[in-house]
Order: structure tokens, then C-alpha cells, then sequence
């Protein structure tokens, strides 16, 4: 399938503005550069509050005043090297209000100032800190579901398997789940759009580092985990996009979860492209997985009860 034609607008208008590729630039020019491509989200909201959650800056989203409200915890993309609670937060208010649930979003630090695992630390850190402090939020203990996308997924996932919280769902979003990047559609879709083989790799080096951190370390890379640890995830939605280099790592993290026996949800969007579910106001395909992600924590959250 070619490229969705709301996708080639997109990424024809994002090619337009002149912004150098990710390898051949600055981490902090690279983010003035993205930052000013942001607009405030139009997505209403009942309550937003920028809190601290156990020294770690987090953005808390709720849909209404009710006690006990489940909760997700969402790390945001951006390649541990971009991105913040501003640049995620269209999203964050549309999951918030579409399941409902509160949403908890973590302003991790990033890498290359705060390499691995510093930003992973923080979001277990940040998760834990919830689970704890649920009630004192309005959120039930027992319903909390984390997730992410990109970079943001890859935390997620790993968090999961590290079994920081018993957690109810995990929803991945185009996740890294392989930091090798050598999954046949690295090179399939070398060239992007938006994301290429070469920009993700100037991301992976930037959040390694200097830390001679293996890549096939499971914290790195969650599709190296033990089966023990992946048969243990909880319940799981897998967001892939057709033009994507993370596409085959995505699919491959999905496929050896039910293979474990985890219940798995793995959707694949034809014809989009990495980044396309922060682009909802653009791209249906964009609200359509919005609309999926929030139907599935709606179920997870809400699960039948025996009679």
C-alpha cells in the first residue's frame, strides 16, 4: 500500500520547513526545532495539573471528579532525546477523555545530559511513586496501565518487565523494542518519512552514550528479555505503522507475547508512517488508534465481572 495521502501531506509539509535530519544535527537544536512545530492542543479537558511525582516532573490528567478513577501512566517518544509532557499532550488528553482514565504523563529527563538509564530510572521512579500515591490522587491502586510511544513504548515495555507495578495493561505504541536495528524493515524503510534508519540511530547513540551499555540488554532492548519476564507482562496492545523502521521490532516484540500466552492486541496501520498518532488533528488514522488504545484500556480497566 503507498503512503496514506493525509501521510504524504504531512510529511511533504514537515519536509518543507527546511529542519535538518536528526543525524546531522544538535540534540538541542533538534528540539527548538520540533518545540516550535508544536501548537496548543485544541482536545478539551476536565482537570490538567503539573505535579511532582516523587521528584520527577509529571503532568496529571483527569476526565472528571470522580474517586477511583483508573490510571495510565504514559512515557512520551521523542528518542529519550526529544519530547516532553507539551509535546504529548494532545494525546494524553484524548485518552484521558476517551476512556476515561487519569493520565499520568512523565517528564523524564533526556539523554544525551542524562544518558541510560537515567530517563528510565526516572519513569520507574515516577510509576512507582503512583502506584503508591493513587488514592491521595482519586485513582484506584489496582487499575493502573502504562504505556508509551517510540521511546516513550520502549520504557514502557521494559518497566513492565521489570514488574515495577502490578500493572493492568501496556499499551505500545510503534515501540523500540530492538536497539540493534537490524529488523528488515530498518531498511525497508531506511529513508523514513520522519523517521530513518540513520536518525534512529543517532538516537540510540545518544541515550547508550558512553555507558558501554550492551545492546541487547533487556532494559535496552525489551525483545532480549527472558521468557519468564515477558510471559509475566500484563495484557497488551501493539501499534505498529507500515512505513516505519520500527515496524519489524514492533511486530516481532507483539508476536513472541502471545506466543508466551499474553493476551495481545497488535494493530497495523497501512500506508503511516512513526509519529502519525501524535498527528491525530491531521490524520484519522491517527484518531482512529487514539480511539482504539482507549477502547481496550476501557476494557481492561472494566473487565466482566462473574456473576
Amino acid at each position: 500500500m503507498p503512503l496514506h495521502p493525509q501521510a504524504k501531506f504531512i510529511t511533504d509539509f514537515v519536509e518543507s520547513l527546511g529542519n535538518k535530519p536528526f543525524e546531522e544535527d544538535t540534540p538541542q537544536n533538534a528540539r527548538e526545532s520540533r518545540a516550535a512545530m508544536q501548537a496548543p492542543s485544541t482536545v478539551p479537558i476536565h482537570k490538567m495539573t503539573d505535579i511532582d511525582a516523587g521528584g520527577v516532573p509529571a503532568r496529571l490528567y483527569k476526565p472528571n471528579e470522580e474517586p477511583n478513577l483508573p490510571l495510565l501512566v504514559y512515557y512520551h517518544g521523542g528518542g529519550w532525546v526529544l519530547g516532553s509532557v507539551e509535546s504529548h499532550d494532545s494525546v494524553c488528553r484524548a485518552i484521558c477523555m476517551q476512556t476515561p482514565c487519569a493520565v499520568l504523563s512523565v517528564d523524564y529527563r533526556l539523554a544525551p545530559e542524562h544518558p541510560f538509564p537515567e530517563p528510565l530510572v526516572d519513569c520507574v521512579n515516577a510509576t512507582r511513586w503512583a502506584h503508591l500515591n493513587a488514592t491521595s490522587l482519586g485513582c484506584d491502586p489496582g487499575r493502573i496501565a502504562i504505556g508509551g510511544d517510540s521511546a516513550g513504548g520502549n520504557i514502557a515495555a521494559a518497566i513492565a518487565n521489570m514488574q515495577v507495578i502490578p500493572a493492568a495493561y501496556q499499551l505500545l505504541i510503534y515501540p523500540v523494542t530492538d536497539c540493534n536495528l537490524g529488523h528488515p524493515s530498518h531498511q525497508e524503510n531506511k529513508d523514513g518519512p520522519f523517521l530513518t534508519h540513520a536518525g534512529m540511530k543517532w538516537f540510540v547513540h545518544h541515550y547508550v552514550s558512553d555507558t558501554n551499555t550492551a545492546l541487547d540488554d533487556p532494559r535496552l532492548s525489551p525483545l532480549f528479555d527472558s521468557d519468564a519476564n515477558l510471559a509475566a507482562a500484563p495484557p497488551t496492545c501493539v501499534i505498529t505503522a507500515e512505513f516505519d523502521p520500527l515496524r519489524d521490532e514492533g511486530d516481532a516484540y507483539a508476536a513472541r507475547l502471545a506466543a508466551l500466552g499474553v493476551p495481545v492486541s497488535h494493530i497495523r496501520f497501512s500506508g503511516q508512517f512513526h509519529g502519525f498518532v501524535s498527528l491525530a488533528d491531521f490524520v484519522d488514522d491517527g484518531k482512529a488508534a487514539i480511539s482504539m488504545s482507549s477502547s481496550l484500556l476501557r476494557a481492561a480497566f472494566n473487565p466482566p465481572q462473574l456473576s
